[in-house]
C-alpha cells in the first residue's frame, strides 16, 4: 500500500491512524478513500543495529560480539568505498563473514580445537539469521540453465567451459544473495560441460 497524506485530516492526534479513522467518522462520505499508513520497511543494516541494542539490553554477550562484528565490517566497507551500503552489499559482507567462519571451523577441528570451533559455530548462526532464504540446489541448477541458454543465445553460438567468465558474471548478478556461490560455482561447471 501507499501512504497517502490528506490534508483535512484534524490536527493533534497522537497517530496517523487515529488521523484517518477521524477524517473518515469526520466526512462519512464513501468519497475519502483513506489509506492506512505505513511505516517503511527496515534495510538490513538498520536491522542488524536494532538486533544490537536488543542484545544489548538482554546483556547477550556472544550475540553482541557477533552483531558488532557485522556492523564494523558494514562500517569498513563503508569508509573503504565511500557508499552507503544497502541490503545486496550487507547480503554480500555477511556472506564472506560466513565463510570465514566455515573455514574457521574447518582449521579449528583439524586442530582438535573443539571450544574455538564451538565458538565460531555460535557465531555462524547469528549471522546467517540475516541472509535472505536461500535457494535450493535444484532451483539453482534450473536458473543457471536458464540463464546459460540465454546467453547462448545471445552468443549466437553454444556455449563452452571457456566462456566460464561470462556466464559466472551473468549468474553472480542474477543470483547474488540469493544462493550459495558454491553450489551456483557446480551448477555452472555441470552446466558448462554438458
Amino acid at each position: 500500500q501507499e501512504a497517502v497524506l490528506i490534508q483535512y485530516l484534524p490536527h493533534g492526534s497522537p497517530s496517523p491512524q487515529e488521523d484517518a479513522l477521524r477524517a473518515f467518522l469526520f466526512f462519512k462520505s464513501p468519497l475519502f478513500f483513506i489509506r492506512t499508513l505505513q511505516e517503511p520497511a527496515m534495510t538490513l543494516k538498520e536491522q542488524i543495529t536494532e538486533d544490537m541494542k536488543t542484545a544489548m539490553r538482554a546483556k547477550d554477550s556472544e550475540r553482541l560480539g557477533t552483531i558488532r562484528l557485522l556492523l564494523a565490517a558494514i562500517k569498513q566497507k563503508e569508509v573503504d568505498e565511500r557508499v552507503v551500503v544497502d541490503d545486496v552489499m550487507a547480503v554480500a559482507i555477511v556472506d564472506k563473514l560466513i565463510k570465514q567462519r566455515k573455514d574457521s571451523i574447518e582449521a579449528f577441528e583439524k586442530a582438535e580445537r573443539k571450544d574455538l570451533a564451538d565458538k565460531e559455530k555460535a557465531e555462524m548462526l547469528v549471522l546467517q539469521a540475516y541472509l535472505p532464504a536461500r535457494m535450493s540446489a535444484e532451483e539453482v541448477t534450473a536458473e543457471v540453465k536458464t540463464i546459460v541458454a540465454a546467453l547462448a543465445t545471445e552468443l549466437g553460438r553454444a556455449v563452452s567451459p571457456g566462456d566460464m567468465g561470462k556466464v559466472m558474471g551473468a549468474v553472480k548478478a542474477q543470483l547474488a544473495g540469493k544462493a550459495d556461490m558454491g553450489q551456483v560455482s557446480s551448477a555452472v561447471k555441470a552446466a558448462l560441460a554438458a
